[in-house]
């Protein structure tokens, strides 16, 4: 075993102690019941009545009195998406995101795109979330302090990086009691607001006719409905949450539908409540903009007003810093959905391979890593403008809703035939699709002049991106196939003469070659015909090692771990199987884990010490022409390992593999 680092002690007592493969109840403990997934997942959509609400309210300027249509598109936008997401939970109960449904129900192409716009989205998710909890918490504070209000921002990104890399379920259970105090205070203050002003109710509704004809009077009829539409794209930020329990349904407990369907329900009613309600406080306190507070700031205190200094101030106090703090839970969006789309495109090699791996706490450690960094970029380009983050963001999770529910439709009137009720569910999925392509264009049309083109350009630069990733990767495999004929030639191939039926034993007086391959395949043969043909006679003894590397796609239930584990020993059986008939002792060493080289420097020393005077070999592939670019996008396990096993005292020999 190989001694712990001061760097590995560090990074354990920050990030805690790597979890236990062989625990049978892992899957059970890091998983996400309704409730937690409702906060981690959910929190999100509910914090945007933070910035979606008064930003619609503001946004109509005099006008204010329309708000009251951009509330009612938003309660109704709220339950068309959620219930086309409860229909496509049901579909894919391993993952529904908009990548998945738009790869599997389109194309590989479409699924690329909406996946890049998701993962776009989730970085301005983090960024627009951390700056507008900024606000909400500095509102509460001096303006001399505002100017510390960009680096406390930041300081928040960076906090949230590491509490993910943590784990997921530790970073959203200390959230909850926050998650509840906004949820009882803004609850209570729309119950209360709506009581006290219950005479005020007809009078509203007059005022609203009158601003109508007033407006339809000075702008016309089309004049109003630019008015409704633009302020309502200053909203779309709240819907974002929704996709984002389709993309994690491997982080909820089973039974994962029930559990998915239960977060959604929860997320729907308490997002539409919220939402509405604050704009009809908005419109009973008649609030206008105040320099250095939120709106909600303003109203809060209009509301209390008459409370008295002391339980007005506790209660503004309670409600900012509980908004603030949610803001900053609803970061957690981005930093749970991000990784796990970044990972399926990296698994599908759309992304670098890398992205696909999990680290010692089983979580998508580069994805985190990457969607932070990205996250700090934005912040500080942006300078935590929320009016102009607002501006950047929402317009890409509609390319991902139009994709999904496209692709919905299609699956419901190609399996009509088989699936009851399909006329019910293709209406569900078709009012989806009507709705979100409305709006996306809608948005594009009023945002593009404002700031959202760069939006679009950063999104088409990612594809871009990808297709010249995914180009590579098959460039790399076309150049692999000559090497792919082998396995099937090999088991056909015929026992050495004079072999019989024994297996054969195991030579104590003979080397030992112990030979890391990655299934059966002609990478690994081409290292094991390496060894014969440079060696000759001196190895009579093999020694196949193969790690069945848990990474974001075969870690997402007890069974994917089982089939992993299955394939492994299948391929060690196929070699010593060979091996056996050449009349050579072969024996196989399976493991699991998410780091190869860790993993494999891990048990290196129980494989030496029992065959002593051992070697390694391990297979390093040569492209024809090297670059920066080919090396990002393919490991150096071998060289890793080389450097890790020396320390060791192991001898380790690379075996060069040109293609």
């Amino acid at each position: 075993m190989e001694p712990k680092g001061l760097g590995k002690r560090i990074q354990q007592l920050v990030l805690g102690k790597p979890h236990g493969l062989n625990d049978n109840k892992i899957f059970h403990r890091l998983s996400l019941i309704a409730f937690f997934a409702w906060v981690g997942l959910g929190a999100d959509g509910l914090s945007s009545s933070c910035y979606g609400p008064s930003g619609a309210y503001v946004a109509l300027g005099g006008h204010t009195h329309l708000t009251i249509f951009v509330a009612m598109a938003m309660v109704i936008t709220i339950g068309v998406i959620a219930a086309s997401y409860s229909q496509i939970v049901e579909v894919f109960p391993h993952g529904g995101g908009g990548y998945f449904v738009a790869s599997k129900l389109l194309s590989p192409q479409f699924g690329m795109v909406a996946g890049c716009a998701l993962l776009i989205d989730y970085v301005l998710t983090i960024t627009v979330s951390i700056a507008s909890g900024t606000d909400a918490l500095f509102s509460l504070l001096p303006w001399g302090f505002h100017a510390y209000r960009l680096t406390f921002a930041l300081g928040i990104v960076i906090v949230l990086i590491v509490m993910n890399l943590r784990g997921i379920k530790e970073t959203v259970v200390p959230l909850v009691p926050i998650f509840l105090i906004f949820v009882g205070t803004h609850v209570f203050a729309i119950v209360y607001s709506v009581w006290a002003h219950s005479s005020e109710i007809p009078a509203l509704a007059v005022s609203t006719a009158g601003d109508i004809r007033s407006t339809v009077s000075a702008s016309g009829v089309m004049g109003m409905l630019f008015l409704i539409l633009r302020a309502y794209s200053m909203g779309a930020g709240t819907y974002t949450g929704i996709e984002a329990v389709s993309d994690g349904m491997d982080i909820l407990r089973e039974p994962k539908v029930h559990t998915a369907k239960k977060t959604l329900l929860y997320m729907a009613v308490s997002l539409s409540f919220v939402s509405f309600g604050l704009i009809i406080m908005y419109l009973l306190y008649s609030v206008n903009l105040v320099p250095g507070k939120t709106l909600n700031t303003v109203v809060f205190e209009k509301m209390t007003a008459g409370w008295g200094k002391d339980l007005g101030g506790i209660f503004i106090f309670g409600a900012l810093l509980s908004e603030g703090l949610l803001l900053f839970i609803a970061a957690q969006t981005g930093f749970l959905g991000g990784p796990k789309v970044l990972s399926a495109m990296a698994v599908d090699r759309w992304m670098p391979a890398k992205f696909s791996s999990l680290s010692d706490r089983l979580v998508s450690q580069h994805g985190i890593l990457i969607m932070g960094l990205a996250a700090l970029l934005v912040m500080a380009f942006t300078k935590g403008s929320v009016v102009f983050l607002v501006t950047l963001y929402s317009i890409n999770v509609f390319i991902t809703f139009v994709l999904s529910q496209a692709g919905m439709v299609k699956h419901w009137w190609v399996k009509r035939a088989s699936v009851k009720g399909w006329f019910r569910k293709i209406c569900i999925n078709g009012l989806g699709l009507a709705l979100t392509a409305f709006i996306l264009a809608a948005m594009i049309a009023i945002k593009y002049d404002e700031g959202g083109w760069i939006t679009l350009f950063i999104t088409g630069a990612l594809i871009a991106v990808a297709i010249l990733i995914k180009r590579e990767y098959n460039h790399t495999a076309r150049m692999l196939r000559s090497l792919n004929t082998l396995p099937a030639a090999t088991l056909m191939s015929e026992p050495a003469a004079g072999v019989g039926d024994s297996a054969p034993k195991f030579d104590p007086t003979a080397k030992t070659a112990v030979v890391l391959v990655n299934g059966f395949n002609g990478l690994g043969l081409h290292i094991l015909f390496a060894i014969i043909r440079l060696f000759g006679t001196m190895f009579r003894n093999f020694i196949f090692v193969q790690v069945g590397i848990l990474d974001a796609k075969s870690f997402t239930g007890q069974e994917q771990v089982d089939a992993l584990q299955e394939k492994v020993s299948k391929d060690i059986e196929d070699y010593t199987r060979f091996m056996a008939g050449q009349g050579l002792y072969a024996e196989g060493v399976c493991l699991t884990g998410v780091d190869p080289v860790d993993t494999i420097t891990e048990n290196a020393p129980a494989i030496a010490e029992r065959f002593p005077g051992a070697v390694f070999f391990g297979g390093q592939i040569i492209f024809p022409d090297e670059s920066l670019f080919k090396r990002m996008l393919h490991n150096n396990i071998a060289f890793s390992l080389q450097k890790r096993l020396y320390r060791l005292g192991i001898p380790f020999v690379i075996v060069p593999i040109k293609i």
